[in-house]
């Protein structure tokens, strides 16, 4: 018997939820970046963000409801980045 047997593929509303923490994890990383002064590159984020949309509304409405906690913290993290992103430098001390 093989052990190893293939692990069946994600599916749709895991697939949301991977798709979800990894932009919540790039979001977070971004806000480090930018309050340690640090310049960014966000290329590509707005198509991420697209995408993860298109697939929490592919969701039958049970598992896209179960994935709104998610998508909450995916729109504080952004709404975080804006301010930074934003806010004039610190002063030196």
């Amino acid at each position: 018997m093989d052990t190893h047997a293939a692990a069946e593929p994600p599916s749709p509303a895991e697939r949301a939820t991977l798709a979800a923490k990894a932009v919540v994890g790039t979001l977070r990383m971004a806000n480090v970046l930018v309050r340690s002064h640090c310049r960014i590159d966000l290329a590509g984020l707005d198509q991420e963000i697209g995408r993860l949309c298109a697939t929490a509304l592919d969701l039958p409405p049970a598992e896209g409801l179960a994935l709104r906690p998610l998508l909450v913290d995916v729109l504080a993290e952004l709404d975080a980045l804006s301010v930074g992103l934003v806010a004039p430098p610190a002063e030196p001390a």
